[in-house]
């Protein structure tokens, strides 16, 4: 897909860490994320990493698997993907997803990729429908401390993601 520069590598949220990606979340994301989020974050191990440029953390997916509420098996919810602002651009947030990717190819009971969207951020949205995401619907009032409180569910199906992964 995108051209990653070597110097960024993924590495794994541990607890010691975790301060980190605390640290990133609250630059990155306009909601507060509790201590329950960070345990679970710590819980789904494979499905959550950090993203390093020259060894700085500069982004971090996390996310959980979960019952498919539209299917049979599992799904992947995308709880968190963001990257500080000057590293964008860099293909940082293309590798994170890649590697939801990998891991949800590695499993066979993952059915789908999903997460939602403030139905403002374009941006977010654009990255997300270039990975074969679509808007299924609309949640009003998704979001309580934010405007607009909004939120597009964003949901791609794990079939066919060989052509989103890095070769």
């Amino acid at each position: 897909m995108s051209g990653v520069p070597a110097r960024v590598e993924l590495g794994d949220i541990t607890p010691h860490n975790l301060k980190q990606l605390k640290k990133l979340n609250s630059v990155i994301f306009p909601v507060f994320y509790n201590d329950k989020f960070y345990r679970n974050v710590l819980d789904e191990g494979e499905f959550s990493k950090l993203a390093y440029f020259n060894d700085v953390v500069v982004g971090a997916v996390c996310c959980r698997l979960e019952k498919n509420p539209k299917g049979t098996g599992k799904q992947v919810y995308i709880m968190t993907l963001g990257c500080l602002a000057p590293y964008r651009r860099l293909g940082t947030g293309s590798l994170l997803l890649q590697h939801v990717f990998t891991v949800c190819r590695r499993r066979k009971d993952v059915e789908s990729v999903c997460l939602h969207v403030q139905v403002n951020n374009e941006e977010a949205i654009a990255f997300y429908q270039k990975f074969g995401f679509e808007i299924s619907e609309t949640e009003e009032g998704y979001y309580k401390r934010i405007e607009p409180s909004a939120a597009y569910v964003l949901r791609r199906s794990t079939e066919n993601l060989d052509s989103f992964l890095a070769s």
